[in-house]
This record gives C-alpha cells, sequence and structure tokens, in this order.
C-alpha cells in the first residue's frame, strides 16, 4: 500500500518526540512527504498527555529528553493497558550495546540510534506499522494450552488473555505456525522484521525474554525453548 495515495484519515499517525528542533522539522518534512500523519511533543510529560490526548500509530521516541527521559516515557506507555501494545521506536545517540538491550527491555519495539539514514527509519516504521495491524486473515492457532485467534489479534493461555506487543505477537504467531521447528536468530529475523530490515540479532534475544514473561505465568510450562547454539522453538520438550 503507498502511503502516498490514501485519504488523510487513513494516513498513520506519528508521534515524534524529541526536542532537537532542527530534526523535528527535519522528521516531519521526510514524515509528512511519505504520507505520515505528524504530532509533535518537546518533553516526556508533553508525549504522554498526547498520546493520552489521541493515541497515536506509532511512537518515534528520543531517549534524551527534558522534564521526564524516553525510557521513562516507554516504561509508561506499556504500564496502562490502553497503550502496552503501542508500538514504539526508540531513538538514541547512545551506541553501547548494553543501551540498546536496555531500551529494548524498557518496551521499545525498536532502537535507531543518531545520526540515522531516513529512509532505513522509513522502512523500520513501516515494517513495524505493519506487524501491529489486525491481521486481515481469519484462523485460530492453537499449542499446547495457548490459542490465538487472528481475527481478534486475542490471545490466551489457560483462559487467561495474555497481552503481547506488536513484535511478540508475530514472533509467536510464526512459532505457532511452524511448531516444534527450531530457528536461528537471522531466520527469525528474516520471518519476523522481514529480509529488509537491519536489526542486531541481540534483538531477537530481548523479544525472546519478553514473550516468555508474557505468556509464561505461575506453574506453567516454558514452551520456548532455548537450542544452544542453533536458535529458539516452540516447544513442550523439556531438554
Amino acid at each position: 500500500m503507498m502511503l502516498d495515495n490514501v485519504s488523510s484519515l487513513a494516513k498513520p499517525l506519528v508521534l515524534v518526540v524529541e526536542d532537537e528542533a532542527p530534526l523535528l522539522t527535519m522528521l516531519r518534512y521526510n514524515l509528512e512527504k511519505q504520507g505520515f500523519r505528524v504530532e509533535e511533543a518537546a518533553d516526556g510529560q508533553e508525549a504522554l498527555t498526547r498520546i493520552s490526548e489521541q493515541q497515536p500509530d506509532l511512537v518515534l521516541l528520543d531517549w534524551m529528553l527534558p522534564v521526564m527521559s524516553g525510557i521513562e516515557v516507554c516504561r509508561q506507555i506499556r504500564r496502562k493497558p490502553a497503550t502496552r501494545d503501542l508500538p514504539v521506536i526508540m531513538v538514541t545517540a547512545r551506541t553501547e550495546d548494553q543501551d540498546a538491550v536496555r531500551g529494548l527491555n524498557t518496551g521499545a519495539d525498536d532502537y535507531i540510534t543518531k545520526p540515522f539514514n531516513i529512509d532505513a527509519l522509513l522502512a523500520r516504521m513501516r515494517a513495524l506499522l505493519r506487524r501491529s495491524s489486525p491481521v486481515p486473515v481469519k484462523g485460530l492457532l492453537t499449542f499446547h494450552d495457548i490459542s490465538m485467534d487472528l481475527a481478534s489479534h486475542r490471545v490466551t493461555r489457560n483462559d487467561r488473555r495474555l497481552h503481547l506487543g506488536p513484535t511478540e505477537f508475530r514472533l509467536l504467531e510464526f512459532f505457532m505456525q511452524h511448531p516444534r521447528r527450531v530457528f536461528s536468530r537471522e531466520e527469525l529475523l528474516d520471518a519476523v522484521w522481514g529480509p529488509d530490515i537491519h536489526v542486531e540479532p541481540r534483538t531477537v534475544d530481548v523479544h525472546i525474554r519478553r514473550l516468555r514473561k508474557s505468556i509464561n505465568g505461575p506453574d506453567e510450562l516454558d514452551v520456548v525453548r532455548t537450542v544452544r547454539t542453533a536458535g529458539y522453538a516452540l516447544d513442550t520438550e523439556v531438554l
């Protein structure tokens, strides 16, 4: 779907949370040129206010913000039932591996470091929006005691509603479509993130941990199996 040809109401709404005016101007220009609607926030508290007033389809969230950091904004987004599935891309000047992992662990779906290529950012945004959109094909996937309704975008385990972020939903959907098969990190990146998106393999590990935390309750079997040196599988076999 070409974003330029859709009506204004159908255009995805992006909230850009950034306190650097030149970067904010550049992002607005490029996003609107590509068919997005853009709202702005210059600090973390303003971002949360704008999200509560009109929930966007995606948030571009700078890490270093006045009043409230992007990390804390992301935490608060994930705490609220109304926004826990809201796609968030963290934009940061921090390039250390542990910083990227911290951002993902806080709840961001993806991250990109400054300075960044605008085409790469747009590709990540489109990929995340595709993954977070309701699945158009109706169907029910089941594995062990987990059920996934693709029509309603609902996942349950033992009649308990599971709350998954968009990336975790796509990851679980892929596993449930291919149960007991072991996939490498690279295969998961191609299948869930897309072959044209550059994401570090460690990103898979972070989202696997988040998936486990979301689907495994007390005394329930961990059905996401780690296969040393090989990857991950959805399996009830305990090694």
